[in-house]
C-alpha cells in the first residue's frame, strides 16, 4: 500500500510537470532561424553541389560485365581491407537489414541483380561504374570490375547501352581502360590529386547496389594511404587518397570529383566489416590512374621502371639528426644499389630526394608509383640534397623485372662451405642498457658467420631486450651497425666501447644498420624517465 502511494504520488508531480510546461510552450516556428547570411551562405553550398552532381553525371557509366563460372572475378569492395581479400563476392544476405528492406520495398530481387554477382546459365554477372575518359570512346574504371569478363555492356546516363571491349589492365594499380564505339559524350576533365588537401570537399558517383548515378559527398580524410595492403597483395602500387564520402558495392570505378566537377581519384575499395560503407573508402589518384591509362591506351600494357635505391619515410627527428629544417620534404635514400641507375647517377645513402621531373617527392609510396610509371626510354631530372646543398642529376630508369632479377641473384643464398663454420665468437658484449641493446666489435669470423663477408669494421648486435626503443626499431641479434650520426654528420664506429660512450651521452641516436639484404637509418631514444 505504501509502494502504491509513492507511485500515486510521482504520477500527479509529473502529470503536473507536464500541464506547466504546456501553460509555457512557444509555438514552434514555421522556418529555421537562420540569420541572412547563415541562409545565403547555405543555398550557395547547396547550388554548389547540385551544380558539380549536374555536370558530373552525364560522363558516369554504369558497367555491367559477365563472366566464366570460376573466372576470377574480384566483387567490388566484397570485404574491408583489413579483413583480408579486399574484393570478395557479395552475398545479398550480408548486406544491413536495412539495405535488404529497401531492395525488397522496390521490389528489387537481389538474385535478379547484377550488381550482386550473382551466377546465372554457368556465368557469373556484376556490376560497376565508370567514366568517360576521351572522346575516342574510352572509360576508365578498376580492374578488379572487368577483370576476366567475357562481356561487358556500359549504360550512359541517358540509358543508351553499348558493347565495349577491354584496352588494357594493370593489377598493380587496379586500373582498367575500355573502350566503346560510342564517342558523343562528354569526357570528365582531369583534375591534379597531387594538389589536393586534407578537409576539401569531395563527391562521388557511381552505381552502388545497381542503383546509376548515385551521388554522395564527403571530404578528403587522409592522403597517401599505402601501406596497409589495401588492394590485399603484394607488389601492389598504392597511394590511394582516404575520403568519407560513401561509397558501397557497385561504386568500383567511379570517379572522385572535386567541387569544381574535376575527377582526382578513381574509387576502388573500403574498409568495413559490413561489406557496405563505414565512412572510410580509398581512391586511386588521378595523376597516377591518368598515366597508367595513358600508357594502357598506347600500348596495351605498363611497363615500369625502377632507379634502384632503398628508401625511408622522414621524421622531423630523422631531419633533425641529417641538420635540415624539421619542415624539409623529400624521402630518405637508405640504400643504393650496386650497378644500378641511382648508384650511376651519383646518389649515396644519406641523400634526400625533393624531386623527380619537377614532381615533388612527398611521401614514399607517391615517388615509388611516379618513377614506376615514368618512360623506360628518356633521362629524368631528380633533384636532392646532400650536406645541405641542393643538387640534380640525370637519371635513366631500368626495366623493373631486370632490376628486380638482378637483386634477387644478389641476395640468393650462397652455396653453404663444407667447411665447419666457425663458432660465434666470444668477444666482449657492451650493453647499451638505455636503448636495450648489446653489442660487439664485428670480427672476420663474425662477418663470416653472419653473412657480412668483406664489410669491414662495424658492430654486431648480439641482443634485444624485450619492449626497449631498440626492439620497437626493429633492431634484432645478427645486424650490423656501421655509422652513427654524430653533430649531423655520419661516421664509422671503431668500436663497442665508443659506441657504449655515444649512447651514454645521448637521448637520441641516428645509426645506419645493415642485414645481409641491405641497410636503413634507424633512429632510437631512451624512454622519458617519470
Amino acid at each position: 500500500m505504501k509502494r502504491n502511494a509513492v507511485a500515486w504520488a510521482a504520477l500527479i508531480v509529473s502529470t503536473a510537470a507536464l500541464v506547466s510546461s504546456r501553460g509555457v510552450m512557444r509555438t514552434a516556428p514555421a522556418a529555421p532561424q537562420y540569420t541572412a547570411e547563415s541562409q545565403k551562405t547555405a543555398r550557395a553550398l547547396s547550388d554548389a553541389f547540385v551544380g558539380v552532381a549536374d555536370f558530373v553525371k552525364p560522363s558516369v557509366v554504369q558497367i555491367s560485365v559477365q563472366r566464366k563460372m570460376g573466372a576470377r572475378g574480384l566483387g567490388p569492395f566484397g570485404r574491408g581491407p583489413r579483413n583480408g581479400d579486399p574484393h570478395g563476392n557479395i552475398d545479398p544476405k550480408d548486406l544491413p537489414k536495412e539495405l535488404q528492406d529497401l531492395l525488397k520495398r522496390f521490389q528489387l530481387d537481389p538474385e535478379a541483380r547484377p550488381n550482386f554477382e550473382k551466377q546465372q546459365f554457368g556465368a557469373v554477372q556484376g556490376t560497376g561504374s565508370g567514366f568517360v575518359y576521351d572522346a575516342r570512346g574510352h572509360i576508365l574504371t578498376n580492374n578488379h570490375v572487368v577483370e576476366g569478363a567475357e562481356r561487358i555492356v556500359v549504360t550512359f546516363h541517358d540509358g543508351e547501352e553499348a558493347a565495349a571491349k577491354v584496352v588494357g589492365t594493370d593489377p598493380k594499380t587496379d586500373v582498367a581502360v575500355i573502350k566503346v564505339e560510342a564517342t558523343g559524350y562528354r569526357p570528365l576533365p582531369k583534375g591534379q590529386s597531387g594538389k589536393i588537401k586534407v578537409g576539401e570537399l569531395v563527391l562521388a558517383v557511381g552505381s552502388p547496389f545497381g542503383f546509376e548515378n548515385t551521388v554522395t559527398t564527403g571530404i578528403v580524410s587522409a592522403l597517401g594511404r599505402g601501406e596497409g595492403g589495401i588492394l590485399g597483395s603484394r607488389g601492389t602500387y598504392e597511394d590511394f587518397i582516404q575520403t568519407d564520402a560513401a561509397i558501397n558495392p557497385g561504386n568500383s570505378g567511379g570517379p572522385l570529383v572535386d567541387m569544381d566537377g574535376r575527377v582526382v581519384g578513381i574509387n576502388s575499395a573500403i574498409a568495413t566489416a559490413t561489406r557496405s560503407s563505414a565512412g572510410v573508402g580509398f581512391a586511386i589518384p588521378i595523376d597516377m590512374a591518368s598515366n597508367i591509362a595513358d600508357r594502357l591506351v598506347k600500348d596495351g600494357k605498363v611497363s615500369r621502371g625502377l632507379i634502384g635505391v632503398g628508401l625511408q619515410a622522414l621524421s622531423p627527428a630523422m631531419l633533425k639528426s641529417f641538420g635540415y629544417d624539421s619542415k624539409t620534404k623529400g624521402v630518405l635514400v637508405g640504400e643504393v644499389l650496386p650497378d644500378s641507375p641511382a648508384a650511376k647517377a651519383g646518389l649515396r645513402k644519406g641523400d634526400i630526394i625533393t624531386q623527380f621531373d619537377q614532381t615533388p617527392a612527398v611521401s614514399v609510396p607517391s615517388f615509388r608509383n611516379f618513377v614506376a610509371t615514368s618512360e623506360l626510354d628518356r633521362p629524368h631530372t631528380l633533384s636532392y640534397i646532400r650536406d645541405g646543398e641542393t643538387k640534380s642529376a640525370q637519371v635513366s630508369l631500368a626495366p623493373a623485372e631486370k632490376m628486380l632479377a638482378a637483386t634477387e641473384e644478389r641476395f640468393a643464398p650462397k652455396e653453404e662451405s663444407k667447411e665447419p663454420k666457425p663458432a660465434e665468437e666470444k668477444a666482449r658484449k657492451v650493453e647499451v642498457g638505455d636503448f636495450g641493446l648489446d653489442v660487439q666489435d664485428l670480427t672476420p669470423a663474425l662477418a663470416k658467420e653472419f653473412g657480412f663477408e668483406g664489410e669491414g669494421k662495424g658492430l654486431l648486435i648480439g641482443g634485444v631486450k624485450e619492449d626497449s626503443p631498440a626492439a620497437a626499431a626493429g633492431l634484432e641479434k645478427g645486424l650490423v651497425i656501421t655509422e652513427v650520426r654524430i653533430d649531423k654528420k655520419g661516421r664509422a664506429i671503431e668500436s663497442a666501447k665508443e659506441f657504449q660512450d655515444l649512447a651514454a651521452r645521448s637521448n637520441e641516436l641516428t645509426m645506419y644498420v645493415k642485414s645481409p639484404q641491405g641497410g636503413r637509418y634507424v633512429m632510437l631514444a631512451k624512454p622519458k624517465k617519470d
